[in-house]
């Protein structure tokens, strides 16, 4: 087999013909129309995808729908299926403009049957009559993880966790209905809703009694499946999940008021505007390279362009704003009766979802684990995977002492 960096330097437009002639049949991409440039150090290859069909042609086209940068020895090397595109893209090897998400199918497609178990495939199921969109990496044989991700994010919100876990253990990391390439249906966006939706994933995956891991409303998904359907999950891993506020109850009034159907009509928003509405999360933006910023605007620009998406983005902001905090129905009152083992992250600098809540938590549920983050924000995963990814294996390595 030739090497990638010969590959690169060589002929990576007949690399990239014949990958695509093997696998474009069949695929999640087999109906799409779109138009991939790959800048290798300046040349340029583009892939013109049409219902099934591709063809690859030297140079670069006017305003493509995705655009991969990298060198070409990297980008022969993903192509090739040698290398992860995932993690050169955490590694920062490999940048990417505009769809993001067609980058992670892209990414996938390029696997036939010699690519390491660890490296992400996409893949689609249809659950409670949803097209559901999620990408699949790790031992198949291996215990199931499955990834939640939050408001106004995609599954490449938790790339950092899928690439750690795939090392041992099956990772399903779907987008959730209404957001990235999964359908929008009309429907409640409750908890409950998006619980009962869940439990119907796994079985449709085969990956029932697994690890959950849920980062903002991800997480608080994840607690609502850990409260309904207990058995269904072996453990929650919860980072800076969105609990119902305690203090915030004034505005329940104003927020009822935002029905879903208003947004419908789109509100003009600029990528500068939200590059800089990405960084709030953060407690230091500078943290991450300016092309992991550039590629999640796009990808939430993207997504932003659909009505029916933008309806389950306000949807799902209303019950996170009109969840009952106590009574029957109460968030608060439940809580001590969730029954799988628990690890909760906070980060001590989090605009979204307060630290202070940690108090809460652990007066709730005092057989948990809890620990905040110094100097963190709201997405930890990016923020400090090594020190996030460190706490979620200790916690694991801890159930498993308990069940030997």
């Amino acid at each position: 087999m030739t090497t990638p960096a010969r590959i690169g330097a060589a002929d990576l437009d007949a690399l990239l013909a014949t990958r695509l002639r093997r696998t474009l049949a069949g695929s999640t991409l087999e109906h799409r129309v779109a138009t991939v440039v790959f800048d290798a150090d300046h040349s340029h290859w583009t892939v013109d995808l049409d219902r099934g069909r591709s063809r690859v042609r030297r140079g670069a086209a006017h305003r493509p729908t995705l655009v991969v940068r990298g060198r070409p020895e990297v980008l022969a090397g993903v192509v090739s299926g040698a290398a992860s595109g995932v993690q050169a893209f955490l590694d920062g090897d490999v940048t990417v403009r505009g769809d993001l998400g067609l980058s992670l199918e892209l990414d996938g497609l390029f696997d036939a049957t010699d690519r390491p178990s660890t490296h992400a495939r996409a893949r689609q199921v249809t659950v409670m009559g949803i097209r559901t969109a999620y990408l699949e990496a790790g031992d198949p044989s291996a215990p199931p993880v499955v990834l939640l991700h939050g408001l106004g994010a995609t599954n490449a919100s938790l790339l950092p966790c899928l690439a750690d876990l795939a090392r041992d253990h099956r990772v399903i990391a779907p987008d959730l209905p209404g957001f990235g390439n999964t359908a929008a249906p009309r429907a409640s966006y409750s908890f409950a809703w998006f619980a009962a939706w869940f439990v119907e994933l796994q079985r449709a995956v085969g990956a029932r009694h697994s690890l959950v891991l849920g980062n903002s409303l991800g997480g608080r998904i994840a607690l609502e499946v850990g409260m309904l359907y207990p058995r269904s999950v072996r453990a929650l891993l919860l980072l800076t999940p969105s609990p119902a506020f305690r203090k915030l109850r004034v505005i329940a009034p104003f927020a009822r008021l935002a029905r879903p159907e208003l947004a419908r009509v789109p509100v003009p928003m600029s990528h500068s505007a939200m590059v800089r509405g990405i960084q709030t999360m953060f407690s230091k933006p500078e943290r991450l390279p300016k092309a992991w910023y550039d590629a999640a605007a796009d990808e939430a620009l993207r997504v932003y362009r659909s009505a029916r998406r933008r309806e389950a983005f306000l949807a799902c902001g209303r019950q996170i704003l009109l969840e009952e905090a106590h009574g029957r129905h109460g968030f608060w009152d439940r809580l001590p009766g969730l029954q799988p083992p628990a690890l909760f992250v906070w980060g001590d600098r989090d605009r979204l979802v307060p630290a202070a809540f940690e108090r809460h938590v652990v007066e709730a549920l005092p057989d948990a684990t809890s620990v905040c983050l110094e100097d963190s924000g709201h997405v930890p995963q990016f923020e400090h995977p090594e020190t996030t990814m460190q706490v979620v294996r200790e916690f694991l390595a801890g159930l498993e002492a308990v069940a030997r």
